[in-house]
């Protein structure tokens, strides 16, 4: 393992010591790679903090965040989401992201928490980003888990599709399917090399450092990396997209929550998530007009604004 350091200054290639990775089974024996980062010995410990990234992602692109929450004395933990990262796959075919539905994963996020909840010491608090937001968002809406608090990071409620509305989207994706295409990639994914602007990073991110980040785990650990969604994957979330927005379901959500946006984004439907924030009872929702969908990935200045906002709202609501 590679010595820690400021992972301002550039650990974000490097696992910082005192991360365990390791594996958590599921309900139905499914292994799940997962990390725990235990609070800072010596100070006061903050609580602990759970955090879930988005489609296609894994543990190591998030190193820099999950650092700063420890920094502040959280004790931080959280896992690859099942098919993806080093949590394996459902299809034998790694170059595509499959999914039936949506539901294993609230069923997975819903044990990994209880157990959570029941081994360490509060004050709770979950952050979760695009899809890890929107699985998050349905826990709350659809387990009531007892957290104090909760971030939402530019959470996946509908998706940015240009001129098509979000129906046309699942129609799509529903015909794909029917023709026996779930399994196919919906589109190509080109990545770029990290050295200068491609079409992927500029809907994740205006900062190249960071890309290139991303691009330097996957080449050099390729079991983690993901290729482009199934039109099974889209069904399936549109889906559940469908199911949250149904009348009722974020109107029982009591968590206080920060919602953290783009109207930009590319990738999610920012008229989604402002629909949903109005919808739920005790949820604060901020615009950053200037970022791409990772804010958490972003330049300093909008990395550094969003992380200093989560630190105001938990000061305030995770005692």
């Amino acid at each position: 393992m590679d010595a820690p350091r400021n992972i301002d200054s550039g650990g974000r290639r490097s696992l910082p010591v005192g991360m365990r990775i390791d594996s958590w089974r599921a309900s139905d024996g499914w292994a799940l790679r997962c990390f725990d980062w235990p609070a800072p010995a010596g100070g006061a410990a903050r609580g602990s903090l759970l955090f879930q990234s988005g489609r296609g992602d894994f543990i190591e692109k998030y190193l820099q965040a999950i650092g700063h929450w420890h920094d502040r004395g959280w004790a931080v933990t959280g896992f690859d989401w099942r098919g993806q990262g080093g949590s394996g796959r459902f299809l034998a075919d790694p170059a595509v992201g499959h999914a039936e539905s949506f539901d294993r994963w609230v069923e997975d996020l819903d044990g990994f928490v209880a157990a959570w909840l029941a081994g360490t010491p509060g004050p709770h608090v979950l952050v979760g980003h695009s899809m890890g937001g929107h699985l998050l968002l349905r826990l709350l809406a659809e387990r009531h888990p007892q957290i104090d608090a909760a971030v939402l990071l530019a959470p996946m409620l509908g998706y940015a599709a240009g001129p098509l509305p979000g129906w046309a989207v699942r129609w799509i994706a529903g015909a794909a399917c029917r023709l026996g295409l779930a399994g196919r990639a919906a589109w190509t994914e080109r990545l770029g090399d990290g050295d200068g602007p491609s079409h992927r990073q500029r809907n994740l991110t205006h900062d190249l450092a960071q890309y290139a980040d991303e691009l330097w785990w996957r080449d050099r650990h390729p079991e983690l990396a993901l290729g482009a969604p199934s039109w099974g994957w889209l069904r399936a979330g549109a889906e559940s997209m469908a199911a949250l927005a149904a009348p009722g379901t974020l109107e029982g959500v009591a968590t206080p929550t920060l919602i953290l946006a783009t109207p930009t984004d590319r990738l999610v439907d920012a008229r989604a998530i402002a629909r949903a924030a109005a919808r739920m009872p005790d949820a604060e929702l901020r615009w950053f007009p200037a970022a791409a969908h990772e804010l958490l990935r972003e330049r300093d200045d909008i990395r550094r604004a969003a992380l200093g906002m989560i630190d105001a709202f938990l000061a305030e609501h995770a005692r």
